[in-house]
């Protein structure tokens, strides 16, 4: 028994080595799937030592069963059972918090070398950083897709194929890390959920009084006084000690009296003022309307297209846009051989390549970005450095051309059909995106408030953006334009091309863009980002400011 024990440390010492060169899990779903495995050597482990203590561990016993069955399940498909992020919120919270509790439960009985293993595993395991971050993205998909907490508390998600159900603990979690984000709103919708749960009988560690005393200050904190008072009146019902709710009943009656008083003074004013009232219903009326003609702002358009909800083309502009089999106006490689182009949008011209990278590509790709995959960062606007960002959650990875001649020869495909010159751009850049995985609004190009954005690499401002789809995104995950209305869905294998700046080297701003948050699945990408200089020939410049070059077409 001591000989198998080691055996598994020295194995798990070697996992963990690999795992620890990883940080912030909950970016990145293909690093994820690492856990998975780390889950499944945690409970062969946990079910070896079992075998020796199985009178006095019973508790353990069902625990490992229960891990077991759950873990059979996830490695038939690790990518796509934590495509599911109620499995990824799930797994977070499993290993950053009920392992630790499993822990303490073993050491009341043994100090067998079960513990000295699960120790040693611990170090590399997500922290609370990961479930928190795992949270707020359950909570982001919820707002962003508009789905209800029953809706994800019973696994019943668009796409989803490894269907997870949450616990009340799961939703207690979920409204307490709300609530240490001051955010009471899905503290709210979240303790709501677990007091359902536990109202239709479910069994659970935590209890009713404890819930009530979380939800009633939410609601306070809204504003609904009432309510408050109401829940505060069914806590003390369950129990009536309660230091807290006894104290907050006291000062809710009070607030609601006052509050009471306020409303009907406000009332009697409004009575003894009634014209002015109405000439001020009036004008609000007046105002409401204009408020309606108003565009829509950025956040509410770009969740809009995330949903596909998009502006849809005029039968005029629709007309415009075809499918063809284009050879770059003769290019010897694509003369008999052409590939299939498709035009997503008119303005800015967005155009999709079809099957223009393999599968077998595809996953080389994968298989070298993978160890170096880190969490993606931004450029701050101010100081010029590269930072994390939370709107921005997925881990990348830089190729180079020398690398593996493969590299070499989608770059050289790029080139071909776009007929710019690759010498000059950036590195193809990997990314994986993590739980609810996403980036919001943003631009590719250096404005002009941003004078120094690229002047290290000396290349010029970025001309033009290539992104491949890597993956297939069972719900979520477009590529979303918000100022012109365009969404761009993920489909394994195409690719998508747009230029960023005019001929004349001026920014277009209508190529605002973000990636909607990934709500089922796993998504992969790799962008090119092509810069101006070596294109002066290749796409010469423009006099006009803001005139599409005619070339930029087919």
């Amino acid at each position: 028994m001591e000989r198998q024990c080691w055996w598994y440390l020295l194995v798990l010492s070697c996992l963990f080595q690999t795992l620890s060169a990883h940080s912030d899990f909950y970016t990145s779903i293909g690093h994820m799937t690492d856990l998975l495995y780390t889950e499944k050597d945690l409970v062969t482990s946990l079910k070896n030592y079992i075998t020796a203590e199985e009178n006095k561990l019973k508790q353990v016993k069902q625990w490992a069963e229960k891990l077991d069955v759950l873990s059979a399940i996830a490695m038939q498909d690790p990518e796509g059972f934590l495509g599911n992020p109620v499995n990824a919120f799930k797994l977070m919270k499993r290993l950053n918090t009920e392992w630790g509790d499993l822990e303490s439960l073993v050491l009341k009985d043994t100090k067998d070398g079960f513990i000295s293993n699960l120790t040693l595993q611990r170090q590399h395991f997500p922290t609370d950083e990961d479930q928190t971050g795992a949270a707020k993205a359950l909570l982001r998909l919820q707002d962003t897709y508009r789905l209800d907490t029953n809706t994800i508390s019973t696994g019943d998600l668009p796409g989803v194929t490894h269907k997870s159900p949450m616990t009340v603990e799961d939703c207690f979690e979920l409204g307490k890390i709300a609530y240490s984000e001051v955010d009471y709103y899905h503290t709210e919708l979240w303790m709501e959920q677990a007091l359902k749960q536990l109202d239709e009988g479910e069994e659970s560690t935590v209890d009713k009084v404890t819930v009530l005393d979380y939800l009633s200050y939410a609601i306070y904190q809204q504003g609904d006084l009432g309510r408050a008072l109401e829940l505060t009146k069914r806590l003390l019902m369950l129990d009536p000690e309660h230091q807290r709710a006894n104290g907050n009943l006291k000062y809710f009656e009070f607030q609601l009296i006052n509050q009471r008083k306020a409303q009907a003074q406000e009332a009697q004013k409004a009575r003894e003022e009634g014209k002015e009232q109405r000439k001020r219903l009036t004008s609000d009326a007046s105002k409401k309307k204009k408020r309606f003609r108003e565009p829509v702002p950025e956040r509410k358009m770009y969740e809009m297209l995330c949903r596909g909800e998009g502006i849809k083309l005029t039968p005029r502009r629709q007309r415009r846009l075809f499918c063809r089999y284009f050879d770059n106006h003769g290019h010897p490689k694509y003369l008999l051989s052409p590939v299939k182009q498709e035009d997503e949008w008119d303005r800015p011209y967005i155009v999709r390549y079809h099957d223009i990278i393999s599968h077998g590509e595809i996953e080389k790709v994968k298989e070298l970005a993978k160890p170096r995959l880190r969490r993606a960062t931004i450029s701050n606007p101010i100081t010029g450095v590269l930072e994390t960002a939370p709107y921005r959650i997925s881990k990348s990875a830089w190729l180079t051309a020398y690398e593996h001649p493969m590299i070499d020869q989608i770059n050289q495909r790029i080139e071909d059909l776009t007929g710019l010159e690759m010498d000059t751009a950036e590195e193809l850049q990997v990314a994986n995106y993590g739980v609810g995985g996403q980036y919001e609004p943003h631009f590719d190009f250096g404005r002009k408030d941003e004078p120094d954005a690229f002047k290290e690499l000396g290349t010029g401002n970025r001309i033009a953006t290539w992104l491949f789809y890597m993956s297939d995104v069972a719900a979520g995950g477009a590529t979303v334009f918000p100022d012109v209305g365009a969404a761009v869905w993920p489909k394994k294998g195409t690719a998508v091309f747009w230029y960023n700046l005019f001929p004349s080297g001026e920014g277009d701003y209508s190529t605002r863009h973000a990636a909607c948050p990934v709500l089922v699945g796993n998504k992969w990408v790799s962008n090119k980002w092509i810069h101006e200089r070596g294109q002066e020939f290749r796409r010469p410049c423009g006099l006009n400011e803001t005139n599409t070059a005619v070339d930029d077409r087919p």
